[in-house]
């Protein structure tokens, strides 16, 4: 059972659903590039460039690990990048779990991906020109727990420990995608 944290989070965001698995299944957690202990120096501007860069990562993670017919835990992001993962590797996983997927994030006629182009464009240039400014304001509206303050200050945390600059292109790779059709073949 492979976890896959979603935008600007990291591999410890699994730590309370993770354990209750652990005697069913090998649980694996990871941090995608960028976040958490992953290594900088493997970061690739074109590769990352979209999310399927993510995907193929996945992919060679599962090889590298050996599975075959696993499950796939993607929050957010990671349900799309999980679902890549599985049309690239169909023999990967027999099951994805899609936490709050989203395959875009802007309206378009007849689908409400919950914002306008100009907020996702508003969003993306204040995080261009405040990172911290914008995990700080963001991290509250994401989290929508106002009875759990501890938990958006946990989610401010990983934003703040976050490559900038790599947090940056992943928030255009995951805001900007488009994975409607994606989810035809899954």
């Amino acid at each position: 059972m492979l976890f896959a944290h979603g935008f600007g989070c990291d591999q410890n965001m699994w730590r309370f659903v993770a354990p209750a698995f652990e005697e069913s299944h090998r649980t694996i957690l990871f941090d995608h590039i960028g976040a958490g202990k992953s290594d900088l120096s493997a970061y690739d501007p074109d590769r990352y460039a979209s999310i399927d860069g993510y995907a193929d990562d996945v992919v060679e993670l599962c090889r590298e690990l050996e599975i075959q017919g696993g499950v796939f835990v993607g929050h957010s992001v990671s349900a799309m990048i999980g679902a890549l993962a599985s049309r690239t590797a169909p023999d990967l996983f027999d099951e994805l779990i899609m936490v709050g997927p989203s395959p875009r994030y802007i309206d378009d006629d007849g689908y409400t991906g919950g914002f306008s182009e100009a907020q996702i464009h508003e969003l993306l240039d204040f995080m261009d020109n405040n990172h911290m400014g914008w995990s700080q304001a963001m991290a509250p509206v994401i989290m929508a727990n106002q009875d759990r303050p501890d938990l958006s200050e946990e989610l401010t945390n990983s934003f703040c420990r976050t490559d900038p600059e790599i947090a940056k292109q992943f928030a255009r790779a995951t805001f900007l995608s488009d994975n409607r059709r994606d989810l035809r073949d899954i």
